[in-house]
């Protein structure tokens, strides 16, 4: 079963993945837990560790952003498994692609999601 964490301010995101995801978790292929801040989530890997490994970050949220997320997330999880990393965001620009890769990420997706094309991911790396 892969874990997923997903870190948006959004709150009907978390209905949004729970619909699009339901056959995947009622199969337990995935479990998917929500954070609605950079800060929610630091707080939920530091008891889940060794558990999460796939993170779904949006970019632009109030507070920590998804970068700074990313920054803390590849300076305090280095032990195995490091977690994958897709930074998520409503501006496909080239700046904030080259920064999430430079910063650690895996993947680098806009809004709104494909979620088929994220299935596709997600299955590739399980």
């Amino acid at each position: 079963m892969m874990k997923i964490l997903v870190v948006d301010d959004e709150l009907d995101v978390k209905d949004l993945f729970l619909q699009r995801f339901r056959r995947e978790i009622r199969s337990a292929q995935f479990q998917l837990d929500f954070a609605n801040s950079g800060e929610e989530a630091l707080a939920y890997l530091e008891g889940h560790k060794s558990e999460v490994i796939l993170i779904l970050s949006d970019i632009n949220m109030p507070g920590m952003s998804g970068f700074e997320l990313l920054r803390h997330i590849r300076a305090d999880f280095k032990t195995p498994p490091s977690p994958v990393v897709m930074m998520i965001t409503a501006y496909g620009d080239p700046d904030s692609q080259k920064q999430a890769v430079e910063l650690g990420a895996n993947d680098f997706l806009t809004k709104p999601l494909d979620f088929t094309v994220l299935k596709q991911k997600l299955h590739d790396l399980a």
